[in-house]
């Protein structure tokens, strides 16, 4: 069973703005090798730390509004939410130890 919730246009402003923990929002595509490839890290990650941080997927293909108001370019985009406001990013294939960095103080 996932630890991450799948977000959609509909679900975006309820799940990642107005939550009351920090938001990681992994922007991919089922096409994009370098999705896959940080995937298992972050399944990983929201199995440990879901207390403290929800871990939210965003299909860009499914959900083209968000990705476009938010200016992503590239994919994979991380970007971490809280209080309503982005709080950092992270473009491209990140290892383990640069997201734990982006969430060093959540978690």
């Amino acid at each position: 069973m996932s630890s991450t919730i799948t977000v959609t246009e509909d679900s975006f402003e309820s799940d990642v703005l107005h939550s009351d923990k920090p938001v990681l929002v992994d922007f991919w595509a089922t096409w994009c090798g370098p999705c896959k490839m940080i995937a298992p890290v972050i399944e990983e990650l929201a199995a440990a730390h879901s207390d403290k941080v929800t871990f939210a997927k965003v299909d860009v293909d499914k959900s083209p509004g968000i990705q476009r108001d938010l200016q992503i370019m590239s994919i994979p985009t991380l970007m971490l939410f809280e209080g309503g406001r982005q709080a950092g990013q992270l473009v491209g294939a990140q290892s383990k130890a640069k997201i734990l960095k982006l969430l060093s103080g959540k978690i």
